[in-house]
């Protein structure tokens, strides 16, 4: 059911950093279920859209997933080298071409074909940032480079081989915390025959 959007007005707005990332201060008027106009105030991340793909080798029953710094989790005293599935921005590509891009940065496989699967917002109550998420079967055959990252933007990814059913145990006991890498091993588990 849609909402019309006539119930919420942005009354004024500012921005209060520009860096890596843009954060804007709303006020805004908004009218609740009862009819009646509630005065809010929120500050959003404007962050661009981005994509995510789980690498799937049926062959094999196993995962490829990447491991790198991450500092938001570090200021939070969590594990910092986070455990996650290859994920980048779109920098104005289609969802498809950004993570294909992304694919072979960080893991090295050339991918034969991405199916995108479903978007999500991770964080809708303060964050724009819109996820695609994709998969694609793999075989080591598809790995045509080192990955790692880009030398230029420092980045320092470990590249993995993770059996699916170890993946799956690694979100119970912790190791893998990140949402967009959980939503796509949930996906996986269930989609398992469909893949193979």
């Amino acid at each position: 059911m849609t909402q019309p959007k006539s119930r919420v007005k942005i009354v004024s707005a500012e921005t209060l950093s520009n860096g890596w990332t843009k954060l804007s201060s709303y006020l805004l008027d908004y009218i609740d279920r009862k009819g009646a106009t509630q005065r809010l105030k929120r500050e959003v991340y404007h962050r661009t859209p981005a994509a995510c793909i789980l690498l799937y080798d049926p062959r094999r029953d196993l995962v490829i997933l990447v491991r790198q710094f991450r500092l938001a989790v570090h200021m939070n005293g969590d594990p910092a080298w986070m455990i996650e599935v290859p994920a980048g921005l779109l920098d104005d590509d289609h969802p498809e071409q950004a993570i294909r891009r992304e694919a072979m940065e960080e893991t090295g496989y050339h991918l034969r074909d991405a199916r995108f699967l479903f978007k999500c917002y991770p964080s809708p109550g303060a964050i724009t940032e819109v996820v695609h998420f994709f998969v694609s079967v793999i075989d080591i055959a598809d790995r045509v480079a080192e990955g790692g990252g880009l030398d230029e933007e420092h980045e320092d990814i470990e590249v993995l081989e993770v059996p699916l059913d170890e993946a799956a145990q690694m979100i119970e006991n912790g190791e893998i915390f990140d949402a967009k890498t959980i939503m796509l091993l949930q996906w996986a588990l269930l989609n398992r025959n469909k893949l193979r």
